[in-house]
């Protein structure tokens, strides 16, 4: 399957927003949902004592979801039209599990951010629009669910996209990136079909905009890169049949590579060639990024877990102290000199936390300089020290290797997603008024 058959996406919004309604309707209208699937949340909905199928029971699988009528983790949908496919991530609204959107957004070529009607926007839709400003996600779909409960839809959605937009606009995407859309995943409308009740409204339904939008090539950044491939294991059967082999296993995060490619062997600035492309089916004359490959180098040369090949032009240089931005994802709030565990790409080193350079007030669009602490779902700019230096790319440049995950090396829980570079340099900051 090329490129532009296939979307990534993800939906994001406050908790009772509607997601898992949306991708209920989505699943249903597309034909992605098998008969007795239906039938069973006919069922459900009837012991409920509903007059319609709820069809958010068609995404929310997990017991304790079924049970409080919330979403609580991250679940991934496969669903298709004839023009392209799609892999969908349903993460949750409630603010404690911003790390499940961080984690499903991460690799979004587009997000549907979802607000009610009746809410608007509010401060979970501010912070979830700047977490994807920050993650670089290219473009944004705006649903204005439950458009049928207002007494004005008209004017509710004319104020909605108004204050959506220059917010929008405030975190760096461009006004074509953008598109607002009034719709009721409960009724359908402007879902698949378009809906007669929305005569003000004379843009694309939701499907028939996922089905158009352009898809970036380069999946994971803004540019192309060259050829990314961090080494997750080194292959040395040392059998009798396989005496001498020596591959290097992992995944192309960005480029394409091909036999008698140059290369070069990060940190340590190693240069050699691509001798073959193995994979369980056999060998490849290319490979592009996602793929799986075990890589047959010309020379032998040192290369172990965590270190990085790439196309020598452009090539990152290792870096042992880097500012970054960070997403704070633990009750425990962080402190300048925390010791912690970094993991980026396939390696993983020590780290100590500089200085809090600024915390970012997504609500107000404004920095807060030098505090004191990071809390539970802050965003921050921040500088590291790390124990053995990364060939890290700025974020900007590759989404892959310019991110990274700031981990407890005591119990090893994720405690921060982060991103090598300055995120916060493409956000229109104002002057933040001490309180």
């Amino acid at each position: 399957m090329s490129a532009s058959q296939l979307l990534r996406l993800a939906t994001a919004g406050s908790v009772d927003d509607g997601k898992s309604t949306l991708v209920g309707r989505l699943l249903y209208d597309t034909k992605s949902v098998l008969a007795d699937q239906i039938d069973a949340v006919t069922r459900a909905s009837v012991d409920k004592g509903l007059d319609t199928p709820d069809l958010s029971l068609l995404v929310d699988g997990l017991r304790a979801e079924r049970e409080q009528g919330i979403t609580i983790d991250v679940a991934y949908r496969y669903f298709a039209t004839p023009k392209r496919s799609f892999v969908l991530a349903d993460t949750p609204g409630h603010v404690q599990y911003t790390r499940n959107t961080v984690s499903g957004a991460s690799t979004a070529q587009l997000v549907v951010l979802l607000v009610d009607a009746r809410k608007g926007v509010i401060s979970q839709t501010r912070k979830h629009a700047a977490v994807l400003a920050l993650l670089g996600v290219p473009r944004l779909v705006l649903a204005v669910n439950k458009i049928d409960l207002v007494e004005d839809p008209a004017a509710v959605f004319a104020q909605i996209s108004g204050e959506f937009s220059e917010l929008t606009s405030s975190l760096g995407w461009a006004p074509e990136d953008v598109q607002e859309i009034p719709v009721s995943a409960l009724h359908g409308d402007n879902v698949a079909t378009r809906s007669e009740s929305t005569p003000y409204y004379d843009g694309p339904t939701l499907i028939e905009h996922l089905e158009s939008v352009p898809v970036d090539a380069d999946v994971h950044g803004r540019h192309e890169s060259g050829l990314r491939f961090a080494v997750q294991y080194v292959i040395r059967p040392r059998t009798a049949e396989y005496p001498d082999y020596r591959g290097y296993a992992g995944q192309i995060a960005s480029g394409s590579v091909r036999p008698g490619d140059e290369v070069v062997v990060l940190p340590s600035g190693i240069r050699t060639t691509v001798e073959r492309i193995d994979t369980a089916d056999g060998e490849l004359d290319v490979a592009h990024a996602g793929r799986s490959v075990t890589l047959i180098l010309a020379d032998d040369v040192d290369v172990s877990r965590g270190d990085l090949i790439a196309t020598p032009e452009g090539a990152p240089e290792p870096i042992g102290e880097f500012e970054a931005t960070v997403c704070w994802l633990a009750e425990k709030p962080l402190r300048p000199g925390a010791r912690l565990l970094l993991k980026h790409g396939t390696r993983t080193t020590q780290a100590i936390v500089g200085t809090l350079e600024e915390r970012f007030d997504e609500q107000n669009l404004t920095s807060i300089p030098n505090p004191e602490t990071l809390e539970l779902n802050e965003i921050a700019r921040i500088s590291l020290r790390v124990a053995e230096p990364i060939p890290a790319d700025d974020y900007t440049v590759n989404r892959r290797t310019g991110s990274f995950l700031l981990i407890d090396p005591a119990g090893g829980n994720t405690l921060a997603a982060g991103l090598v570079g300055n995120g916060l340099a493409q956000i229109e900051l104002g002057d933040h008024v001490p309180a």
